[in-house]
């Protein structure tokens, strides 16, 4: 993870204003920075986002391919995660730098969103025990400037909403056996509902109060921080504690608390703002780098 260091003062300065529910940039306590969310910005992909918060920015892709089923779940397709971290995010990333903290993500990943209650997964079987949709979801980090693990929760749900998956048709060839034939016709496509896809609340314990989508200075002054992913109903599916400190039971229970919170309310106007977007169609305005 990127890191930078912060002097004493500046600590000090830190956490008396997070005890006051003021941090350094304005914000409360719960408040999350400045974020912009756009979708189908990669054209060779079934589905792609691009979200910036405060300086972090986030490209994700997904491709959708037929496979076979795990033996376990024959009747469910799966989703397949890969994280990169760019050199250009940090200059802790050159090299092998970033391998560490990829697979860290990519297993965060996996355990939010690939199962029954986040994603459809039956939706993505095709025949059972034989051929499946298998999603793979690539994730760049192009800037990095604190709590990656919520930038990039919400940059996958809108990726995901975005996804257009071709309809397939099943038919019996000459020797019995099944042929699959793929739609050519983009708008004859599924569709994935991403209603219950949680979002991820980073949580820092600062002194002796959490802050909600801490920057890297603030991370600096944090001992740990607790990952919660959370649904539009405000249920908690899965959560993690990071960091080298420790976090005694009553932080643990209000930090859960307002994950819980914060959570919910974020789901609400990312769906707003995904159902907008697609509405205006080819009007939209590509903005960025990539427009």
């Amino acid at each position: 993870m990127a890191t930078v260091k912060v002097s004493e003062a500046e600590k000090v300065y830190i956490l008396h204003g997070i005890r006051d529910d003021l941090r350094v940039d304005g914000r409360g306590c719960e408040d999350y920075r400045h974020m912009e969310v756009e979708t189908d910005v990669v054209s060779n992909t079934d589905g792609s986002a691009k979200v910036s918060l405060g300086h972090t920015v986030v490209l994700v892709g997904i491709k959708a391919e037929i496979g076979k089923p795990r033996p376990m779940v024959p009747n469910e397709g799966y989703l397949e995660f890969f994280v990169d971290c760019s050199a250009n995010a940090t200059p802790e990333f050159e090299g092998r730098g970033g391998e560490e903290l990829g697979t860290e993500l990519s297993n965060t990943l996996y355990k939010v969103f690939n199962n029954k209650h986040s994603v459809d997964l039956k939706g993505l079987c095709i025949s059972a025990g034989e051929h499946c949709w298998v999603l793979y979801v690539d994730v760049l980090l192009l800037q990095c400037d604190g709590n990656l693990y919520d930038a990039i929760s919400i940059a996958v749900k809108a990726a995901l909403f975005n996804t257009k998956i071709p309809r397939v048709h099943i038919s019996a060839d000459d020797e019995g056996g099944k042929e699959i034939e793929l739609s050519d016709d983009p708008y004859d496509c599924m569709r994935l509902n991403v209603e219950n896809v949680p979002c991820i609340v980073t949580l820092c314990k600062v002194g002796h109060r959490h802050v909600v989508d801490a920057t890297l200075q603030e991370k600096a002054c944090s001992v740990a921080s607790l990952i919660i992913s959370v649904t539009h109903k405000g249920t908690v599916t899965c959560t993690r504690k990071v960091g080298g400190g420790s976090l005694d039971p009553e932080s643990i229970f209000e930090m859960t608390e307002a994950g819980k919170r914060v959570g919910k309310a974020l789901h609400a106007p990312l769906m707003k703002l995904l159902q907008q977007e697609e509405s205006l169609g080819k009007k939209k305005q590509k903005v960025g780098f990539l427009g």
